[in-house]
């Protein structure tokens, strides 16, 4: 017999200046563990963002403390919040992902509208938003991203750390634009 395990996403981080939402599926077994978005010490994610937006006088590495990493996000006018609000999945896999409820995006969006772009964090986050909210009147006049996932795994597109930066480079102009 299979135990069935149901997950739930954090609360969003998310402030008034936010520009662009970044949104996956569902928090990783290291993610809850640590109770971090992209808390996984491999993923991508934190260094993207670095190398997106840091400086050229150390500030392309990540901080140490979640904390930092947080307020560093916020600082460029990037909010975060799973699609996935909870769902069943043994493991991380979003292959895995089965019984899924969504958060209530549309009534973040309407909470939060300085909120330009949404910015999925691979094709999963994408087709799952997509099945729920596309048509939906608060996605309307907002552009949507479908970028490939932070996940180190590689895939043919995406072999490593600078593939990712380069493709996630679009979501810049959104989170700078005032």
């Amino acid at each position: 017999m299979s135990i069935k395990m149901r997950i739930h996403s954090f609360p969003p981080v998310i402030d008034d200046h936010a520009r662009v939402l970044v949104s996956g599926t569902a928090p990783s077994v290291k993610s809850l563990e640590f109770g971090q978005f992209y808390g996984h010490p491999n993923n991508y994610f934190w260094r993207i963002i670095y190398r997106l937006f840091g400086n050229s006088e150390g500030g392309m590495q990540p901080d140490p403390a979640y904390e930092d990493r947080v307020a560093f996000l916020q600082r460029h006018r990037l909010a975060l919040w799973d699609v996935i609000a909870s769902c069943e999945r043994p493991g991380s896999l979003d292959a895995n992902i089965r019984s899924e409820v969504p958060n209530d995006i549309p009534g973040l969006l309407e909470k939060y509208p300085g909120i330009v772009c949404l910015a999925f964090n691979g094709s999963k986050a994408y087709d799952t938003f997509c099945k729920h909210y596309r048509h939906h009147e608060a996605v309307r006049g907002r552009t949507l991203l479908k970028l490939p996932s932070s996940s180190p795994i590689p895939t043919r597109a995406m072999r490593t750390l600078e593939d990712r930066v380069g493709a996630w480079r679009i979501v810049v102009p959104y989170a700078t634009n005032r």
